[in-house]
């Protein structure tokens, strides 16, 4: 019988390799897998794991989450769309005491690089980053160009993963997902294009009790779940 439910955040976790690809879904503060990022960190501090690679849309808020994640050191590079806004302190001293690397990429191409690593896809081109510093390759060299119906267009690669945090709504134990609105984000992308994908759920329902037509992420894409509370806002609602 199949059965992906853990028993805690630190099961689902599990134990991360040195230099492992962590992709962390959320956009902004919506659909943001805090409780994962926070026993990711509760691994990591029996651990000598470093260089880590974290994508997200962007590089954290505040003082938690993946903000605190980075605070830790164990991260050696971001890959991301938005990296700095107001109450992004943590990643701007890093990344500008060189503690940090940024790969930074247009968030279209950012989902449509996750999606191709799921779908297979071998690479794919884009006319997005073309005549910008945005279409060099990390090691400063330009990417191929191709113009395309007179359209100049720049190659992008898949980004793969070793391990994706996800945030979902419902889940059952076969690892069949829903999401909530605007939490639903990058998630359904980045469980496919990850090797092992952690999804945290409200609500764990019998088999049979999730509408088929409402599943986003299959149960195959999906490793482990686990079980969390909802976060209640101090306006009363609760977070996606």
């Amino acid at each position: 019988m199949i059965n992906k439910i853990a028993a805690s955040v630190e099961e689902a976790v599990g134990q991360i390799a040195d230099g492992a690809t962590i992709m962390v879904g959320g956009f902004g503060t919506a659909g943001i897998p805090n409780e994962l990022i926070e026993g990711l960190m509760r691994v990591l501090q029996d651990s000598a794991t470093r260089n880590l690679v974290v994508v997200n849309n962007n590089a954290g808020n505040g003082e938690t989450g993946l903000a605190a994640l980075l605070k830790t050191g164990r991260v050696r590079k971001v890959i991301c769309s938005f990296p700095r806004q107001s109450d992004s302190q943590i990643f701007d001293a890093l990344y500008r005491s060189g503690q940090l690397e940024l790969e930074l990429v247009p968030q279209g191409n950012l989902a449509e690089r996750i999606r191709a690593a799921g779908a297979g896809i071998g690479a794919f081109f884009s006319p997005t980053a073309y005549g910008t510093e945005l279409a060099r390759n990390p090691d400063g060299s330009w990417r191929e160009t191709r113009e395309i119906n007179g359209r100049m267009h720049v190659l992008e690669h898949p980004i793969h993963a070793d391990l994706a945090l996800i945030k979902a709504e419902r889940g059952d134990r076969w690892g069949n997902l829903t999401y909530r609105k605007a939490a639903r984000n990058f998630g359904p992308v980045m469980a496919m294009a990850a090797r092992r994908t952690v999804a945290t759920v409200h609500e764990v329902l019998p088999l049979g009790e999730l509408d088929p037509e409402t599943v986003v992420t299959p149960g195959i894409f999906v490793s482990q779940v686990v079980q969390v509370p909802r976060v209640q806002t101090q306006g009363g609602g609760f977070k996606a």
